[in-house]
């Protein structure tokens, strides 16, 4: 029951975990088979959907089938070869208050129908409830996870730990740490249904992150109930390898269509927007016209096309190191998604850390949330911890950046550089030329072409959030090195005054001269002369 990680980005992984009735790849979506009542059955769910995994209730089983079940094993009573992961009533005693079974019984249960992935019944959070029952349910998962190696009799079963808290992180903290430390398979998050039912995604990042962080990296995490597409990219970004849904059949039922940015009823849509077998065949009116089993087993059908669809389009992202950018995108379908992207923010520092350091493509930059993402971070925090301006160097020459990359080698820069070396001579090794760049702020000529401060696209006009992030990030430049002088060749018309005013108020501050050349074309021949004369005198002088 290894995990292998083959490809990441932010924190989402591509592995893969290796059970006793196979291998699956993560980030994986396990639909929810109620056996109860199957709008897809899990054969379907094989042969139409190539569906390596699902999740069912051995609460309900055990309940509704005990000895069928344990005389089939869950794979033959399901009629399913695939991994077969199964909850253990945790989500009932969300819904009911307890539910008719005790946590030795339901291990045991688990055992005898041969499931793959287990789990222990553990004591949910819940959602708005006081920091009391929050911590008995925290303390009360993890007594009974800490009893499991005495009850469990087989070890080819990969067994699930749920982390509690819910809300009050300083309690997902502490379950996450502690019950890292005891040696299940893959571990959870629990509770997150009703923090996912009213959209309150920003809350969902806090708990996500807070439970990453406190668990260990070298296992797989279960969000429980993720539900909709629209925000699996959220999830897969903050580091869930699994995640479970039942969402497909409940939409179904209620006659809910879902998209990869949202949910329609079927009844207001006048044209599919889809090209899965079922809507390539049929459309809205057509399937509101069918019996209402015949349409929920339509719409459940559509429904997983898109799960799995946009799953596959997630993992395609992640390949080619572009989940952030396909993040920003889902975000923008809703407003409570886009909120949860800017708390991304809070943890920028963390993602960095997780993030890979190159990729097989370029940024693209299409505003001032990309400020966060763990690219423009690295560059920001390494420029200051990691970089020191060139010995000799007494002069910082600015130059703003131009549509061509590396901007060194543009003919812009190009000009600048040769009259440098010209008119300086011997002396040219104490100009320092930096670029000032958005997203990432100081670019040393230097470090130019290392990745990815040649390798991106930016969306222009900048944002006022850009401006002002790449005019701080200077004036800390000039504020923590030693330069004698400072000479900025200004572009007013993409960045306003705030690039000179931040340069000027630190080199009021440190006393250090601080030069300005403008022009309405400020690399035209008589601008760069003045500009390079400019440079001649603060090195002469």
């Amino acid at each position: 029951m290894s995990f292998e990680i083959r490809d990441r980005d932010l924190l989402a992984r591509i592995g893969r975990f290796e059970t006793k009735s196979g291998v699956i790849e993560t980030p994986l979506l396990l639909p929810v088979i109620n056996p109860t009542v199957q709008p897809v059955s899990p054969k379907t769910l094989q042969k139409e959907f190539n569906c390596r995994a699902l999740i069912t209730n051995a609460y309900i089983i055990k309940k509704n089938f005990k000895d069928v079940a344990v005389e089939k094993g869950i794979h033959g009573f399901l009629d399913f070869s695939g991994v077969i992961m199964t909850d253990s009533g945790a989500y009932q005693i969300l819904v009911y208050g307890d539910v008719d079974t005790n946590p030795e019984e339901i291990v045991r249960y688990q055992e005898e129908i041969d499931t793959d992935i287990a789990t222990i019944l553990d004591v949910p959070t819940g959602w708005r409830v006081s920091k009391r029952y929050a911590t008995h349910t925290v303390n009360e998962t993890l007594s009974r996870a800490r009893k499991l190696a005495e009850v469990k009799t087989r070890d080819d079963t990969a067994w699930v730990g749920p982390v509690q808290g819910g809300q009050h992180l300083d309690l997902v903290a502490r379950s996450a740490r502690e019950m890292g430390k005891l040696p299940f398979q893959i571990y959870a998050l629990g509770s997150p249904t009703p923090v996912m039912k009213q959209y309150l995604f920003d809350i969902l990042v806090d708990m996500i992150i807070t439970a990453k962080m406190n668990l260990p990296q070298d296992r797989p995490l279960h969000l429980f109930g993720a539900g909709h597409p629209f925000m699996f990219a959220l999830a897969v970004a903050l580091g869930c390898d699994f995640f479970d849904s039942a969402a497909y059949a409940i939409y179904a039922r209620e006659d809910r269509y879902m998209t990869e940015y949202g949910t329609t009823k079927l009844g207001e849509l006048k044209y599919f927007p889809c090209s899965c077998p079922v809507c390539i065949k049929n459309d809205p009116d057509g399937v509101m016209a069918v019996p209402k089993v015949e349409r929920q087993e339509m719409l459940a059908r559509h429904n997983l096309h898109v799960s799995f669809s946009e799953l596959r389009r997630i993992k395609q992202a992640i390949m080619e190191g572009r989940l952030w950018e396909h993040l920003e995108l889902r975000a923008h379908g809703h407003p409570t998604l886009l909120q949860a992207l800017k708390k991304l923010g809070k943890y920028s520092e963390y993602l960095e850390k997780q993030s890979p350091v190159t990729k097989k493509s370029g940024l693209f930059f299409f505003s001032s949330l990309g400020l966060a993402r763990p690219e423009v971070v690295r560059h920001r925090i390494r420029i200051f911890e990691r970089y020191s301006p060139p010995r000799k160097a007494k002069v910082l020459v600015l130059l703003p950046q131009t549509r061509t990359k590396p901007f060194h080698k543009s003919k812009e820069h190009q000009k600048v550089l040769k009259e440098i070396r010209q008119r300086i001579g011997e002396e040219v090794d104490e100009v320092h030329v930096c670029t000032y760049a958005a997203p990432f702020g100081i670019i040393p000529m230097e470090l130019d072409e290392v990745y990815p401060l040649s390798q991106h696209e930016i969306a222009t006009p900048l944002d006022a959030e850009t401006i002002t992030y790449v005019a701080k990030q200077v004036a800390n430049y000039i504020e923590t090195t030693s330069y004698e002088k400072i000479i900025l060749l200004q572009d007013a018309e993409t960045w306003k005054e705030k690039i000179v005013a931040a340069c000027r108020r630190v080199c009021k501050k440190k006393k250090t001269p601080f030069t300005v050349l403008r022009g309405r074309k400020h690399w035209d021949k008589s601008a760069l002369d003045d500009f390079v004369t400019a440079i001649q005198n603060a090195v002469e002088r």
